[in-house]
């Protein structure tokens, strides 16, 4: 990717959701645990003290459901306060996120829109002082609600996809580039072909996770494919040495290999409140953002929003988007040790290739999704929303079966190889 210097950087955004509870599907709908007992002022102010205390620059997102905005109780009236003062002291970003990930899943695109403008209005008012958030936290989040949130809300950056998720939680959305992009008005999960699709909104990963394990549909084989950077995946799956070792490697792909493959790196992760409580050890987050400065001082820790707008000032369209990754497993849950996958992610397709580090064989395609082709996203309310393409990495359809670059129909043949060249020699 020809990245132009304003960008030209290593980037983790880090966002926290405060919620009354568990999956707050709707206004009126719950299909979670009550998580009132696991937000306190106590809680809020032990997780942005331990950020801090590994890296004391460093910006956050503060992202609040339907209800916490609007409860009268005492600890969420002490938790809105508190956030101001974190936008004054740190710098943080305040905003809302509709739905608890799953907006569409639940709602109509016009109630979707509605929930957006009074949300948004509500976060105004408490945090006073004019004050407008730089982006929204979604989950997911369909076309025309992104649309919507640029051009009737003037927020152009919206964490609108989770890459890869799959047969996880309450909605499905795989198909999308892993990095930022614009977004088509056909899917959210399309770059934008050209001007008459394109939505002036900054589509965001919600947290970043490890390639080799994220091809797997859920938890197959007994592995979690979010696991990443989350702390879920990681400390609670693995324990918290391990845990860290694998969210210090799933950095390393992006500010190491990654950096010198696209001219920036971005790694992205959200730790809910709850999980203060839940999973506990902020030590390791502390240890964790304390590591990263150490390993790549140039780094900077930013509002998802100041991010996603710096992405936006260096492209204007989609024309340049071209990311490139190769991770090797870490033999940690399910990124295993003897493969190695390559990603590449640009306007009009993105391709992964599969290989065996331990036998002397090509590399199989196992995702091989096409954007220069008419894609739709679902009319009624479903948890299905991704755009699965010709062979989907998480192979839950007989199409999907791993094949070799040759053994694809001649024309996705020369799509690929007229932009990478190289991948011809290697077929």
């Amino acid at each position: 990717m020809t990245t132009k210097t304003l960008l030209r950087g290593r980037f983790l955004t880090l966002n926290t959701i405060v919620r009354v509870n568990q999956i707050e599907v709707s206004r009126e709908l719950n299909k979670g645990a009550d998580e009132s007992n696991k937000h306190s002022l106590e809680t809020v102010t032990a997780f942005r003290e331990a950020i801090a205390a590994g890296w004391l620059e460093a910006k956050i997102t503060w992202a609040f459901s339907w209800r916490a905005l609007h409860s009268e109780e005492r600890n969420y009236r002490e938790i809105r306060d508190y956030v101001k003062t974190c936008h004054k002291k740190y710098g943080d970003d305040v905003t809302f996120i509709p739905g608890a990930y799953f907006a569409n899943a639940y709602n109509s695109r016009e109630q979707v829109n509605r929930d957006l403008h009074e949300g948004l209005a509500r976060v105004a008012e408490f945090m006073g002082n004019n004050f407008r958030p730089t982006s929204v936290v979604a989950g997911f989040l369909s076309a025309e609600n992104q649309r919507y949130l640029a051009e009737e809300e003037g927020i152009n950056v919206c964490q609108g996809n989770i890459w890869s998720q799959f047969s996880i939680d309450n909605q499905d959305g795989d198909g999308a580039p892993s990095y930022p992009f614009y977004p088509s008005q056909e899917h959210f999960c399309k770059p934008a072909q050209a001007e008459a699709d394109f939505i002036d909104c900054v589509n965001l990963d919600g947290w970043t996770v490890d390639f080799l394990a994220a091809r797997r549909p859920g938890f197959k084989e007994g592995f979690n494919s979010r696991m990443g950077v989350g702390p879920i995946e990681t400390i609670g799956a693995h324990g918290p040495e391990v845990g860290l070792k694998q969210m210090l490697a799933t950095t390393a792909n992006h500010f190491d290999d990654g950096f010198e493959r696209n001219g920036f790196g971005w790694v992205t992760n959200c730790w809910e409140t709850c999980l203060v409580k839940e999973i506990g050890h902020l030590e390791i987050l502390t240890q964790y953002l304390s590591e990263v400065q150490r390993r790549w001082p140039d780094a900077k820790c930013l509002t998802q929003g100041e991010f996603g707008l710096l992405w936006r000032q260096t492209f204007t369209n989609n024309a340049e988007l071209d990311y490139h990754f190769v991770q090797s497993g870490t033999g940690i849950g399910g990124s295993d040790k003897d493969k190695e996958i390559s990603w590449f992610m640009n306007k009009n397709f993105r391709l992964a290739l599969l290989r065996s580090t331990e036998e002397d064989t090509l590399a199989k395609v196992i995702d091989f999704t096409r954007y220069d082709v008419p894609a739709e996203e679902p009319q009624d309310m479903t948890r299905r929303w991704s755009l699965m393409g010709k062979i989907n990495q998480k192979q839950t359809r007989p199409q999907d079966e791993p094949r070799l670059l040759s053994e694809l129909d001649e024309e996705d043949r020369q799509l690929i190889f007229n932009i990478y060249p190289e991948l011809e020699i290697r077929s």
